[in-house]
């Protein structure tokens, strides 16, 4: 039979008390023989202790009781009579991870009447003692903060649907569970029973990001029946929480402007077609992705349900090159369901974004005259010849191309499909000495594929200065005639009357009319070059010179092609 210390019987000891013992009357001996490092608590009168034990006899080391044995640890409230009066005394002043050796003489033991069989009459009691965890009633759920954010504006409250990391441990340090191995959080609402209710509470106020210890006394864990093998009845229960996300599912999406360029005139509306860089975070600053990785903007419709619904909101009403940090509740983001290994389910995602430049499909080329010169004579239009320098940018400013890169400024043949349309746009109708800044779409220019450095749907600024302009003449033309030519035009030609006009003579009656502002020839070309085409396509029989019938065979095709 083994002797339970939680029966006091008092029957033996008022026996005990009322007849002489033949030990000595001493009080009992305490051998604290390990004593943990840190000791926030000792145990005091009317508080709960769970222990295990060895109980053996001083005289010969027999032992009479182990809870050990029993497989469970032993549970009491001390000094209300409910132990011997030598364990009542023994434990006082016990640390959780400390063993003790209290000796009791029988006088605070069971005396000299002893336990039934198990126990001898005035018999010294030894017991080894390793406290597992000490509680009071009146004890509250503890909170400890270990770190906190800098600028938390919020805490979790009641309703509250919460994302957190956790080590749950019993006060002797046995890790009974946590959430870190599995690299998975522990995801609940606050406030609706499915917590213990120690945790709820230790929970409440908790900002993203905070590292909090919570001490759950056992009537606000498990109580006495404890949990499975891992957690025991009337366990004390120790949490270490690192809170990664919460939010209320009456929250909205919240938008802070961080950075707006000066001189914004145009806004981004539903409809228009966006790039834009981003960082994409958790509320605790883990990344889950960017864009400046991929070195390559995020590129797409607004408010059309191309991109997560927060976001789509989030992206209206913006400015090229304005900054934002967007919050995005789940509900308005990826849900319960989240993206595979990516975005936990129920996460709430921050983004920090950058747009870089929008436009509208419907947008036409946008010309500003930055500087125009007084006089201004002659305009740029179809066929013309220019020169012309150029800065070629991104929205952002990121410069791409410019005519300074080379040796001399730019030429081109206006309508002649050299440069891009919205290019060739914003070069006509300009003065020499003028300066424009145009603003041209995508589709205007590159299209969704780029070209070069130019990115996919990228809207380009270019920055123009007209330089020179030649006046042109019409495509497939290499001379034209500035008013009526003469008539008749061989005798025109033949300048030294022998009826035979040679590519020497033909050059300097061309040279006289463009000289006297009666023709021109196409410009950006050698002069030579074109009068030397020109006199080929008039000597039909190659003979080195052009008669009279050559150019009275078809006259008007010929004056045509003069």
């Amino acid at each position: 039979m083994r002797m339970d210390p939680t029966k006091p019987l008092e029957l033996l000891i008022l026996v005990c008390a009322a007849t002489c013992s033949s030990n000595p009357l001493v009080d009992i001996v305490v051998d604290r023989y390990h004593i943990p490092r840190a000791c926030p608590r000792e145990v005091q009168t009317e508080d709960f202790v769970r222990y295990h034990f060895n109980g053996t006899f001083q005289e010969n080391g027999q032992q009479f009781d182990s809870s050990h044995d029993r497989g469970k640890a032993f549970i009491s409230q001390v000094g209300l009579g409910r132990l011997i009066t030598g364990m009542d005394r023994g434990l006082l002043g016990m640390c959780v991870g400390e063993r003790r050796r209290i000796t009791v003489p029988p006088h605070l033991a069971y005396g000299s009447i002893g336990a039934g069989g198990v126990i001898p009459p005035d018999t010294v009691l030894v017991y080894d003692v390793h406290l597992l965890d000490i509680w009071n009633p009146e004890d509250k759920v503890q909170t400890r903060t270990l770190s906190k954010p800098a600028g938390c504006s919020r805490g979790a409250s009641a309703s509250d649907f919460i994302r957190y990391h956790y080590t749950g441990s019993l006060l002797t340090d046995e890790t009974f569970d946590t959430r870190y191995s599995s690299n998975e959080t522990y995801d609940t609402y606050l406030g609706q029973g499915d917590l213990i209710k120690g945790l709820e509470e230790g929970l409440l106020g908790m900002c993203v990001g905070e590292r909090r210890v919570i001490i759950v006394p056992p009537f606000l864990a498990y109580g006495e029946q404890g949990y499975g093998a891992e957690i025991p009845p009337q366990a004390t229960l120790v949490f270490e929480v690192l809170m990664v996300d919460l939010f209320n599912p009456k929250d909205e999406l919240t938008v802070e402007v961080t950075e707006v360029p000066e001189g914004c005139t145009r806004r981004t509306v539903v409809g228009d077609y966006v790039r834009y860089h981003y960082n994409g975070t958790f509320q605790d600053g883990t990344l889950f992705d960017s864009s400046y990785q991929r070195n390559s903007t995020y590129n797409t419709y607004i408010g059309m349900g191309y991109v997560i619904q927060g976001m789509d909101k989030a992206l209206q009403g913006l400015c090229t090159g304005e900054k934002r940090r967007i919050v995005i509740p789940p509900h308005l983001a990826y849900g319960e369901t989240g993206v595979g290994g990516l975005i936990p389910g129920s996460a709430v995602l921050v983004f920090h974004i950058h747009v870089i430049d929008f436009h509208n499909p419907k947008d036409s080329v946008q010309i500003r005259v930055t500087h125009k010169p007084r006089e201004c004579n002659a305009t740029s239009e179809a066929d013309d010849w220019i020169k012309y320098r150029y800065n070629c940018s991104l929205r952002d400013g990121s410069l791409l191309y410019s005519s300074d890169h080379y040796d001399s400024p730019s030429v081109a043949t206006l309508g002649a499909n050299k440069v891009i349309v919205g290019l060739e746009e914003g070069l006509k109708g300009m003065c020499v000495g003028e300066r424009r800044e145009v603003v041209v779409p995508p589709h205007w220019a590159h299209g969704e594929n780029g070209a070069g450095d130019v990115p996919r749907s990228a809207v380009l600024l270019f920055e123009l200065e007209l330089v020179e302009l030649q006046k042109g003449v019409p495509d497939g033309y290499m001379f034209v005639w500035l008013g009526d030519g003469p008539d008749p035009l061989f005798d025109a030609m033949d300048i030294d009357g022998d009826k035979e006009v040679p590519l020497e003579e033909f050059s300097n009656f061309i040279h006289l009319q463009v000289q006297e502002g009666k023709g021109r020839l196409r410009p950006g070309m050698e002069a030579d070059g074109i009068i030397k085409d020109m006199f080929d396509n008039q000597d039909r029989n190659k003979d080195g010179k052009i008669l009279e019938e050559e150019l009275t065979v078809e006259e008007k095709v010929v004056r045509d092609e003069l």
